[in-house]
């Protein structure tokens, strides 16, 4: 049985049985919550709840994924420098240190595994015609740069030569080419994938970054495009931009493309988050009818509004 709030609520009958603990009679409605199979076989006190909150779920997933302790040190000295005589002021520096706590030195001393995921998940790149990112150190010489046979070549523009090389990567979209096809570092080149599988998720990119947020819609419809050119091109017809090619496709038509935009933060943001967002997008007037968004979404904006 749950309560009004969805927490569980356990039965705890008084069947007349007691233990005196402490000088003090205690029955079967004293009993915490607990899984004995677990607990027998772990030995410790475990309990297993059904998370059935969409609040509960994001809240778990935040605190698995927060990251390590932190601690900001600050390191001062107020004294007169004897040689200069200027007083030494080291107020703003700041260090960040992270608290390393012993079971987490030990496990780290014997080299046990810190995290595992299963099945492994791609994080798929993907850019504007010629820009991609280039990574270089700070003493390389800048004509050798441009220079490099791989300048050109990412992972994004590797899918397009992926297409013209395979019969099966024509039919994946770009999130769901790491399926079958494995990426290629070295070679910067996709190869087919011989085991198991992998899941793709294309970066985020918010709404504000205009042809870049259009390109990210149409990647996750476009199968075996082999450029830029065929992304844009729908139903026979070649468009100039990715937004008008998303207009014809009717993915941002009466402001879906907000709509979908919230949707998805709601996912891992918090409602606070959410909010902030839609008065963004009501502030730098994107939205054409704020009413139909506010309509669609406002149950996710209000989540919180009863507590």
């Amino acid at each position: 049985m749950l309560d009004r709030d969805g927490y569980p609520i356990y039965r705890r009958r008084d069947n007349g049985r007691t233990i005196k603990k402490n000088v003090i009679d205690l029955d079967s409605r004293y009993v915490v919550p607990h899984n004995r199979y677990l607990l027998m076989k772990y030995r410790a006190h475990i309990n297993v709840e059904w998370c059935n909150q969409s609040r509960s779920i994001k809240y778990l997933f935040k605190y698995v994924n927060k990251g390590n302790d932190r601690v900001t040190v600050e390191f001062y000295n107020s004294t007169v420098d004897e040689s200069t005589g200027k007083e030494i002021d080291e107020i703003k520096m700041y260090y960040d240190c992270r608290y390393i706590s012993p079971c987490e030195a030990a496990w780290r001393i014997f080299s046990f595994d810190i995290q595992f995921r299963n099945p492994s998940v791609e994080r798929l790149s993907f850019h504007l015609p010629n820009e991609q990112s280039i990574i270089f150190d700070d003493g390389d010489n800048v004509d050798s740069i441009g220079n490099r046979p791989t300048v050109s070549q990412s992972m994004f523009t590797a899918w397009f030569a992926s297409n013209l090389k395979y019969e099966d990567a024509r039919q994946l979209t770009y999130s769901e080419i790491p399926r079958k096809f494995v990426w290629k570092k070295d070679k910067r080149e996709w190869h087919p994938r011989q085991r198991n599988f992998a899941i793709g998720r294309i970066f985020y990119v918010p709404p504000k970054c205009d042809e870049l947020f259009y390109l990210r819609c149409l990647l996750n419809l476009v199968r075996g495009p082999r450029s830029l050119e065929e992304i844009k091109f729908v139903d026979g017809k070649q468009y100039m931009s990715f937004r008008d090619a998303c207009y014809a496709r009717g993915l941002i038509e009466d402001n879906k493309e907000y709509v979908d935009a919230i949707l998805e933060a709601s996912l891992w943001a918090t409602v606070y988050s959410l909010r902030k967002l839609f008065v963004t997008l009501l502030i730098s007037s994107s939205m054409s009818k704020p009413e139909i968004v506010w309509e669609a979404v406002w149950i996710h904006l209000a989540e919180d509004a009863e507590y």
